[in-house]
C-alpha cells in the first residue's frame, strides 16, 4: 500500500496540509489528526532518507486530495481510506517516529482538543 500512496506525493502542500487540519479535525477525528501529526512532524526531521518521505508525501497528499477512493463529504466513512492511507504510511516509517515526534503531536493535540478525552473546541493551525 506505501508504494501506492507514494503517487499522491505531488499533492502535498504545508499549506494544504495545515488548511485540511483546520477545517475538519473534528470532523476527521482524535485518531486520524493524530496520524496525520505524527507523519507531518516525522517529516520535519533532516536524516529522514528519501524513500521514507516520499512515503510520507504520498501519505499527507492523499489526505490532503479531496477526490479520493471514498468521498470525503461521505458521513462517517468518509476518512475510512484516509485512515488507511495515513496507517500504512505509519507502518513503513515507524523508525522515525520518534518520541520526540509523539511528543510533538500530542502537543498539538492537546491545543486544539484540549487536555481531556473530549473537547468541542479547536485551535487553528500555526
Amino acid at each position: 500500500m506505501a508504494d501506492e500512496i507514494v503517487k499522491y506525493e505531488k499533492e502535498y502542500s504545508e499549506q494544504k496540509f495545515w488548511s485540511k487540519l483546520a477545517r475538519y479535525a473534528i470532523t476527521i477525528g482524535r485518531e486520524v489528526v493524530l496520524m496525520a501529526l505524527k507523519l507531518y512532524y516525522a517529516l520535519q526531521n533532516p536524516e529522514i532518507p528519501v524513500w521514507a518521505k516520499s512515503v510520507i508525501y504520498g501519505a499527507l497528499g492523499y489526505f490532503i486530495l479531496p477526490l479520493d477512493a471514498i468521498p470525503d463529504l461521505t458521513p462517517a466513512v468518509g476518512y475510512a481510506d484516509d485512515l488507511g492511507a495515513l496507517a500504512a504510511a505509519i507502518a513503513a516509517v515507524a523508525m522515525f517516529i520518534t518520541p520526540e515526534v509523539n511528543e510533538k503531536a500530542m502537543q498539538k493535540m492537546k491545543d486544539w482538543f484540549g487536555g481531556g478525552e473530549r473537547s468541542s473546541g479547536r485551535k487553528e493551525a500555526e
